[in-house]
This record gives C-alpha cells, structure tokens and sequence, in this order.
C-alpha cells in the first residue's frame, strides 16, 4: 500500500475546491459502471471520450485551474451486479496527487458489518476525508436503521457523508431506468439521517430536482446539513435556490460540477451569469468546503 492520505493543499492559495468529482476508471481500464449505465450517461449528459479521465489528467485538470477536487467512485455492487472501479485505489493514487485532489471513500451499504469495518480501514488506513453514497444506484433508504451502524461510524471518524440526491442521469432513457428508483433519492430521507446524527456532516449532492424545497428547508433547519450545487448547469437553476444561495444559506451551500459530465470551465462561465453577490461566492467556491472537510470551523 502507498502512503497514507494527508492534506499537501495549499488552502489559501487555491480559487475553489470542487466537491463533486467522479473518478469513473480505475488503474487496470475498469469502469464504475456496466457498458448499457455508461452509455445511457453519456448520451443524458451529452458527454463522450472525455468521460473516464485519469487519476493523473482530473489532477492536471484541476492544478491548471488553481482549484482542488474531491474525488470519489460508488460501490453499488449489491444493487447493480457490477464491481465499481477500484475504491481504494483513488485514495492510493490521491496520495500522489495530494496537492490538489481529496479522496473520499464508498461502501456498499448492504454489506453491513464489513462496511462499517470498511469505513474504519479506509479512514485509518487510507486516510480518506469523507464518503460518498447514491441511494438510486445503491438501492437503499437512507433512513433505514440497517446502515445506521455505517453513519455512526463515519460520524465516528468526523468526516461528511455526501449523498446524492434528486434526478440521476445514470439509467435515464433506458427501460425501467435501468431499475433505479428515484424515490430512494428523496432528500426528506436524509432528514431523519440528519436529525439522529447531529454531529455527522451530511451534504446533500445537487440541486434535488423535483424536491429542491424540501432540500432548502433540510438546510435551514439541521445545523449539520449542507448541499452542493453540482450536476446542473447554473443556468437550469431553480430559482428559489439561488435565492437562498444568496441568503440564508449562504454557509451552506458548495461548488460542485459533476465532473467529469459536466466541465468545469462551463459549470464556471454558467455560474458567473447568476446574480450572485460578490460576498458570496467565495462563500460557495471555498470557504464552505473548508468548514465541511474540518480545515477550519
């Protein structure tokens, strides 16, 4: 195993972090997803070659742009039958790269007992500052206190669990959605989540289209819930968030792109065309994402 995770960011240097960067191959050409997924998300996101960067391109990527990224796969192999691509391996590789990318880790919540050892391993011994979950594409109900056990241990390690939320590109267009259900998605799940674990710092992924409202109120009230605005252009925004964006959650609220599907510099130049005050988007770029990965309080 190589080294350990550990910060190498100059976090006052940097413009932002992004805080939704998929890393969707792995070291030996395996992809997170089955060929029929990969394709029908492609064609959703209107992406193509460019959608299975390299450890090593997302972190020239992101070095070029002065920015860091937090990256991260989904092990939803329970759920879909496919073995995502190598979890581990992006928290070796991001030890490389330490000075501009941020691994998070992923469980397959059905694995029970071994993924709450799973977290613990890939907290103490890989060092990753945060986990990522899909509740479509894991098939699960993030209320259900079977996987309580997990969050306590990640509320444990005192690292954000980042969950996505609302509409998923992954299935869309195919029969059935390829079985995945949205409802699993609903952010008024995470709600009880947020409420049983008041010390574990949950982040809402998305804009959680069709249930935005809900995904504000989640905010305003639960001191330890968070949102990031990633996977939707700025300019498909709805407009009650950017409102509250602005506002009230104005230290809740984080860049994301939802890189590699959507690009960075376009996610940017959409942003930039929003009426946001100057105040605040270093709030959204940085400041809020120093808070949730405990770089500062």
């Amino acid at each position: 195993m190589s080294a350990r995770y550990e910060f190498g960011i100059d976090f006052d240097a940097i413009e932002a972090i992004d805080f939704h960067t998929h890393v969707e191959i792995d070291g030996c050409g395996h992809r997170s997803m089955d060929d029929e997924l990969m394709a029908a998300s492609e064609k959703y996101f209107r992406s193509g070659e460019e959608r299975t960067p390299t450890i090593e391109s997302i972190a020239d990527h992101y070095r070029e742009r002065n920015m860091a990224a937090v990256v991260f796969t989904v092990d939803a192999a329970s759920a879909s039958g496919h073995t995502p691509n190598n979890v581990e391996e992006i928290a070796e590789r991001a030890a490389e790269f330490n000075d501009v990318l941020i691994p998070f880790g992923s469980v397959d919540p059905w694995q029970g007992k071994a993924a709450v050892r799973r977290v613990h391993r890939l907290v103490e011994e890989f060092g990753v500052k945060g986990f990522k979950f899909h509740p479509s594409m894991q098939g699960f109900e993030p209320n259900d206190r079977r996987f309580y056990p997990i969050y306590a241990a990640i509320e444990e390690a005192g690292v954000p669990a980042l969950f996505h939320t609302g509409q998923t590109g992954i299935g869309a267009g195919l029969p059935g959605g390829h079985g995945i259900k949205l409802r699993y998605s609903d952010p008024m799940l995470l709600d009880d989540v947020a409420a049983d674990f008041p010390f574990l710092t949950i982040v809402m992924a998305h804009p959680a289209v069709p249930w935005v409202d809900a995904q504000i109120s989640i905010a305003t009230h639960k001191a330890n819930a968070y949102l990031d605005l990633s996977g939707w252009s700025p300019k498909y925004f709805p407009p009650q968030l950017v409102k509250a964006a602005n506002t009230m959650l104005r230290e809740k609220v984080l860049f994301g792109s939802d890189f590699p599907v959507i690009q960075v510099d376009r996610w940017r130049k959409d942003f930039a065309a929003l009426d946001i005050k100057p105040e605040v988007a270093p709030l959204i770029f940085r400041e809020n994402a120093l808070r949730v990965l405990g770089i500062t309080k």
